[in-house]
């Protein structure tokens, strides 16, 4: 913990200098010189199809140049960035549990983000942020990852690195709750095979009919801490594929699968494996400016785990189903002029691990104090199956600058 601790005060001291010396902490706005409205929904860090479209296209903006971007060095093949591109996220929250005898809590700061990201050149970028801060633990690097555009000429984009297995559906990184979307997560037994963060390669090819199509293959166990300069904990390799298609201005349908192999590593035989498959569709029903609707649904079997990880678990439990559902109601009454929202949000997980079953109810509205500072307001009512059945309130901030 406390080397952890030096090496965020160090990561803290040299951002602070990079920032003195380009007297300036850049990010995309400040690159552009526009406002954040651009690319997100009043609501940030929700984005608009415009922000995606921008991501996807390597941080750059096709009918914009940036003034004085890279250092003018003489040398076609270096790109060295003019001022580093920074930027910071905090958060910061009240808690009161209705049960626990009314218990409070003041969870702020909740989170600390270092964030960086930008063109290398025209068709390469990179992304990446440092957890310095959360829920009072330093975790580290989460999105790290070099991206190649536009590959071959068309909309064929390849990125390397680490990333969250559902950024294709829908980003948790983006969500506007603190409530989670609870069915990419779901842990079950001591599987590590979920929809969260993990490292591999990823590519996407989006074409002119609407119809855009996702191949990752990763390493299928999270992103572990080694000693052994090995990531994977065993030889297989897992693949996602996803097709999504839009249907008129209002409407986007999507199809998602994942299949792969894990070595349970509690294991009192030789070779005891774990084959896994998640399936499901997603859609956005966009009900003019006003409304969005975002749904997953998602089913999954594991063929075999140990039900957890101490000297207890001497045997697998087998075949097991598990099926999600997360569904969110955002209401904008001005569209993107909007300086309040409100939302509602439903998740529930039901398996045949019942640890792993949770299902909530949220309601969760925010205003925007500035274009990147909002307030925020959540009520949450949540059945967790092993904490049991607890309402819990959140009022707070969410700022980025």
């Amino acid at each position: 913990m406390k080397r952890k601790l030096l090496f965020t005060l160090l990561m803290c001291v040299a951002f602070g200098f990079i920032a003195e010396k380009s007297s300036a902490i850049p990010a995309f706005a400040r690159k552009y010189r526009l406002s954040c409205k651009t690319c997100h929904t009043p609501s940030m860090p929700k984005l608009k199809p415009y922000g995606d479209t921008f991501a996807g296209n390597g941080f750059k903006l096709s009918d914009e140049e940036a003034p004085r971007y890279f250092v003018p060095a003489g040398d076609d093949k270096l790109s060295l960035i003019r001022n580093f591109p920074l930027a910071v996220r905090m958060d910061g929250f009240i808690r009161y549990d209705f049960d626990n005898g009314g218990k409070s809590d003041f969870q702020a700061p909740y989170l600390i983000k270092l964030l960086s990201g930008g063109q290398l050149s025209d068709n390469l970028a990179y992304y990446f942020y440092f957890f310095m801060d959360e829920r009072g633990e330093v975790a580290g690097v989460e999105d790290a990852f070099l991206m190649y555009n536009n590959l071959f000429n068309i909309d064929l984009d390849v990125y390397l690195g680490q990333y969250q297995v559902s950024d294709p559906l829908f980003k948790r990184e983006l969500r506007l709750t603190l409530e989670d979307y609870h069915l990419y997560g779901a842990q079950i037994g001591i599987s590590d095979i979920n929809l969260k963060y993990d490292k591999g390669v990823m590519v996407t090819l989006g074409l002119n009919t609407g119809t855009s199509f996702v191949l990752e293959v990763v390493n299928g166990n999270g992103i572990p801490e080694t000693d052994e300069r090995w990531y994977d904990k065993d030889k297989y390799k897992n693949y996602v594929g996803r097709i999504s298609q839009d249907i008129g201005d209002f409407l986007r349908i999507g199809a998602f699968a994942y299949t792969g192999r894990e070595k349970q590593w509690n294991t009192f035989e030789d070779e005891i494996t774990n084959d896994v498959f998640i399936w499901g569709p997603d859609l956005t029903l966009s009900i003019t400016e006003m409304f969005e609707l975002n749904a997953q649904y998602l089913a999954r079997m594991d063929s075999k785990v140990f039900p957890h990880g101490d000297s207890l678990a001497t045997a697998t439990i087998s075949d097991i189903e598990t099926t999600g559902l997360m569904a969110e109601l955002l209401f904008m009454p001005k569209g993107d002029d909007s300086n309040w929202y409100m939302m509602g949000m439903f998740n529930d997980v039901q398996s045949d691990f019942d640890q792993a079953k949770y299902r909530s109810y949220t309601f969760h509205a925010g205003y925007l104090l500035r274009r990147n500072v909002r307030l925020a307001a959540e009520y949450s009512l949540v059945d967790d199956n092993n904490l049991g059945e607890y309402n819990k309130f959140n009022v707070g901030f969410v700022a980025a600058f």
